[in-house]
């Protein structure tokens, strides 16, 4: 057999056995591989993303997304069978789980900045947030401009009353800005009229909106007060193999039919366990960012 034919030969025989001839597993497919389980970080309470229902079983829109994952993970390593372990963590544990071995996808509502990617990794944004206000809709305020000179209530303590100081100073709009102790303090100001309206992360605003006595009473603005940030998959920091794969099927995940479908399984659909409905569309910069899929750190890049 000549050389050319050989090697023709051997092209054929990698197409067939593709892994008999792919590089050699590390990192953490290493580690799926040799124990033919996968564990999944969850989280208790992030709702939508990833909290535990009546039955105390986990579920949620960024735990679907791990499971496709898996699915992908499953296909590249031959592992119809792959076990999958689910364990419980916090916003103090994510980190540290993740870094220690004991989880190897952190599935729930962590925001992907600069600062964590020191320590691990992020695969394509899955959701993003920025600040925004909510206001009733008798007020007839649905931009930024509209709530010059008036009261408007932010959660003490957190990055939200810091952005809109400095927006209302940029701005200079004239607006009396009221700490609330929570946000659910904030809500209720804008209820009683004693706010006009309530500056927080759009998704957790939804939330409020949807479990309030008069859903249909509030309207939340499509002007921001900051730029989009990012909530992602969390990964292993320097996994190059690992990251690959999860990128590539996450992006394909998102840009078919199915990512869509999912995003408005949870929010545009009734979702566990009281039924609410957080009607969140997917348009503008999240319909970009599904259409583009990135893991970038940066707000500007969606």
């Amino acid at each position: 057999m000549g050389f050319r034919s050989l090697a023709v030969g051997t092209l054929a025989l990698c197409l067939v056995t593709a892994a008999s001839c792919a590089e050699p597993l590390t990192g953490t497919l290493k580690k799926i591989k040799e124990t033919n389980s996968i564990t999944l970080g969850y989280r208790e309470s992030s709702i939508p993303f990833s909290y535990l229902d009546d039955q105390q079983r986990p579920i949620g829109y960024a735990l679907e997304i791990c499971y496709r994952v898996v699915d992908g993970i499953k296909k590249e390593l031959n592992l119809p069978n792959l076990e999958i372990k689910l364990n419980p963590v916090t916003s103090a544990t994510r980190i540290p789980l993740m870094a220690n071995g004991t989880i190897d996808l952190e599935c729930g509502s962590t925001t992907n900045n600069a600062e964590r990617r020191r320590q691990v990794d992020f695969t394509n944004a899955h959701f993003l947030t920025a600040s925004k206000f909510v206001a009733k809709k008798a007020a007839g305020i649905v931009t930024i401009d509209g709530l010059k000179g008036q009261p408007v209530a932010c959660t003490s303590g957190t990055t939200n009353i810091k952005q809109l100081n400095e927006f209302n100073a940029s701005r200079n709009l004239g607006i009396t800005i009221l700490p609330a102790k929570d946000h659910a303090e904030g809500f209720l100001m804008v209820e009683t009229d004693r706010a006009t309206a309530f500056v927080m992360d759009d998704i957790l605003l939804a939330g409020l909106v949807a479990n309030s006595k008069d859903p249909g009473a509030y309207v939340i603005s499509k002007d921001a007060v900051s730029l989009a940030q990012h909530y992602a998959i969390m990964l292993r920091h320097d996994d190059p193999q690992f990251k690959q794969l999860v990128d590539r099927t996450t992006a394909a995940f998102f840009k078919s039919p199915e990512g869509p479908k999912l995003f408005r399984k949870w929010f545009q659909n009734p979702i566990p366990p009281k039924g609410i409905v957080l009607n969140v569309a997917l348009d503008g910069v999240l319909k970009r960012a599904f259409d583009n899929p990135s893991d970038s750190s940066d707000p500007t890049a969606y």
